[in-house]
């Protein structure tokens, strides 16, 4: 009996080791307020820095999209080609880089992740990607590195010893059809980093994420860690375009569909707009019966992305000056609007307004 215990608490609490005397971190909260890509209002995003300061600021979990390197190893960044986020375009050594390819059926040019080894990588320093939305993080232009996945993995670790709060991991795999077609799928060796780092069974501290069904349901085989289904309002998920199969985000939404993810999947991660859509006047408008929907099958809905300033709030919600593609605006109400329509937690650019907006709903740490 007591072997049984010690098992069933490894399997629940995949921070804490067996031989580990430490008390075991607490349980997640019932509602998650999730770092999108760290806290990268406030930082350039997927560095570092941006994920420490999320979790200083409240956030419950922190989000790494990954690719990967010339050499295998997943790296965290929103998107295989680096020049929009990095120092590159500014390294004469990775000047005969540039390329184009195409990605998801589109032609993509800069410079690609893949085309690096880590060592490479490494030597390269992050920028803001949207500065004239945050002119302020263009201050920690060059500070900080890629970071890899083991590297998120240890924060967040270091940082529930810390805390005593459980921070959990929000991996996304990034394009896995293309990277399967260049003979650098992330699947197994994603499943085999979390299983590695002690995140076993279904109420690890850890929700994996894909807007491609396959990428989830092949690493569903592997693994009964939480996984979510990412969906948009518009278009269809690219494993299904390159199978020739033509449905879309919108029928993986409706009733049935969401009884089909449910197969595969613990929950959804829709845009912000599929919950509550924007009326003419561009202002929050009815909430559809996705969330309904949603929790009627079993899955979590966690919508994405909230974001603090002007050009990403609800026309009404928006600062003095509406036009400023800077100024911040009403982010509390536009998140309390959604955590009355029943949401599960959310996704957010700024998870220190994400925690008060969450403890004003009553829903502390």
């Amino acid at each position: 009996m007591v072997l049984l215990r010690l098992l069933l608490a490894c399997a629940i609490v995949p921070l804490a080791h067996a031989a580990d005397p430490s008390p075991a971190p607490a349980p997640l909260p019932a509602k998650l307020v999730i770092g999108h890509r760290g806290a990268s209002a406030l930082r350039p995003e997927h560095t570092l820095g941006s994920y420490t300061k999320a979790i200083e600021d409240g956030a419950d979990v922190i989000e790494p999209d990954l690719v990967i390197s010339k050499d295998g190893t997943l790296v965290v960044r929103h998107e295989n080609e680096i020049g929009g986020t990095t120092d590159v375009a500014s390294r004469p050594e990775f000047a005969a880089r540039k390329t184009t390819k195409t990605i998801d059926g589109q032609a993509v040019t800069g410079w690609f992740a893949e085309d690096f080894t880590l060592a490479e990588l490494k030597t390269l320093r992050a920028t803001e990607r949207i500065p004239a939305n945050r002119p302020a993080n263009t201050q920690y232009n060059g500070r900080y590195e890629i970071p890899t996945l083991q590297e998120v993995i240890d924060l967040a670790r270091r940082k529930t010893a810390e805390t005593g709060r459980t921070i959990a991991i929000y991996p996304e795999t990034k394009h896995p059809s293309y990277f399967k077609a260049i003979g650098l799928p992330l699947e197994k060796r994603l499943v085999e980093a979390l299983h590695a780092n002690g995140y076993r069974g279904r109420k690890a501290p850890v929700f994996i994420q894909s807007f491609e069904p396959g990428s989830l349901k092949e690493m569903r085989i592997m693994t009964d860690l939480p996984m979510v289904q990412l969906m948009t309002s518009k278009g269809q998920p690219e494993d299904w375009r390159l199978a020739g199969d033509k449905r879309g985000y919108a029928e993986m939404a409706t009733p049935e569909g969401l009884r089909e993810v449910a197969s595969y999947a613990d929950g959804i991660g829709p845009t912000k707009e599929m919950v509550i859509p924007r009326d003419a006047s561009k202002n929050l408008g009815t909430p559809t019966a996705l969330v309904r929907d949603a929790h009627a099958a079993k899955l979590l809905v966690h919508p994405y992305t909230f974001r603090p300033e002007n050009p990403f709030l609800p026309m009404n919600l928006r600062g003095s000056e509406p036009a400023s593609p800077s100024q911040r605006g009403d982010l509390m109400a536009e998140l309390k609007a959604y955590l009355d329509a029943g949401i599960d937690g959310f996704f957010t650019d700024d998870p220190g307004v994400g925690r008060a907006a969450m403890d004003a709903y009553g829903m502390k740490q």
